[in-house]
């Protein structure tokens, strides 16, 4: 009964919009009494002029179990959703922000100086595994802590529209796909992901979160002062709102990387619920040595398994210090599971 008190509340063009237009003249009607024929005539005329309220909010989650249910059923038959990225392609990113040098490659080199070093990046991964196309990204860190607390005092600061703009103009130019990443600081990705809603409705813009960087459950806590972290309800709460996404704008499936170093970044991994709408990627984020990144892989990111699994790269850190070196793709391809997505920093 409660379902079909929803149903009822909302209008004709609403339901058949949904696939669940139905005779409401075939529903008896509430009460005994006949109807003159004048007072037919005026309740006619008060159905016309006042129409039942449309309720939003129902049509929207009967839209949304409709469109996940019909989402399960091609993954069921096929694996994944028409578009996806994962696993037919590896992912190659260059990670950083656009107006920082310090942040990493993305705005370490001038932009046509590091694009040609993405393009013989990706020819090297291509040729280590000729047998999976490479997809290469760039991945741009859009809300970013900070080490002041500013007005709000949440720790953070979101590029201008303006830049994330360039960096999505970047990757159209460039044929390379687009991570938007966010550092919460002491805000939460139940406040910051809504300003970014705008950029995801682009097919070609996909999302990064980093644990590290949130620290809304540490009070008084500066970032880089600790490690932060994220529980499967937050992750959660981005596959949902990236899966809303993509069914309202009838988008391929989203990528969503999580940055992952140590076993408190993510909490309870086991109560993440994926959904095929959004390809869940567990990046393994740490620098060091190759036994020590490779540990740390096993340790956080294969033995925790979500769904696909990352693997990041540091051109300053990594190849210190000496005899250690920056792995290579082959080397990186040899890990179980074999990496899905690779970002150089």
């Amino acid at each position: 009964m409660a379902y079909l008190s929803t149903l009822t509340r909302l209008t004709a063009p609403a339901l058949a919009a949904l696939g669940l237009a139905f005779s409401l003249a075939a529903l008896p009607g509430c009460g005994s009494r006949s109807a003159t024929d004048s007072e037919a005539a005026t309740l006619a005329a008060d159905s016309v002029q006042q129409p039942a309220p449309l309720d939003s909010a129902a049509m929207q989650r009967l839209a949304m179990r409709r469109d996940s249910l019909k989402a399960d059923s091609i993954v069921k038959v096929s694996g994944q959703l028409p578009g996806a990225i994962l696993p037919g392609k590896r992912i190659v990113a260059f990670y950083g922000n656009i107006r920082s040098k310090g942040m990493g490659i993305l705005g370490r080199e001038p932009k046509e100086q590091m694009f040609r070093k993405l393009k013989k990046v990706l020819g090297e991964w291509q040729a280590a595994d000729p047998s999976r196309p490479v997809q290469g990204a760039i991945h741009n860190v859009t809300i970013t802590a900070q080490g002041t607390p500013g007005k709000d005092g949440k720790w953070r600061l979101m590029n201008s529209k303006a830049t994330i703009e360039e960096v999505i103009s970047w990757g159209k130019e460039h044929n390379v796909i687009v991570f938007l990443d966010v550092q919460p600081g002491h805000s939460t990705l139940q406040a910051e992901l809504p300003k970014l809603e705008q950029y995801l409705k682009d097919p070609m813009v996909h999302l990064g979160i980093d644990p590290e960087f949130s620290l809304a459950t540490m009070p008084g806590v500066r970032p880089n002062q600790k490690i932060g972290t994220l529980d499967a309800k937050d992750i959660n709460f981005t596959i949902n709102f990236l899966a809303r996404i993509v069914s309202e704008n009838k988008l391929p499936p989203k990528v969503l990387t999580v940055h992952r170093f140590t076993r408190k970044m993510v909490s309870n991994y086991k109560n993440i619920k994926l959904d095929p709408r959004v390809q869940v990627v567990m990046h393994m984020d740490g620098h060091g040595e190759p036994t020590l990144k490779k540990d740390s892989y096993k340790a956080y990111v294969a033995n925790e398994p979500v769904q696909y699994t990352g693997f990041k790269i540091f051109y300053e850190y990594d190849a210190r210090p000496k005899p250690h070196h920056i792995m290579t793709p082959s080397e990186v391809i040899a890990l179980t599971p074999s990496p899905l997505y690779i970002q150089y920093q």
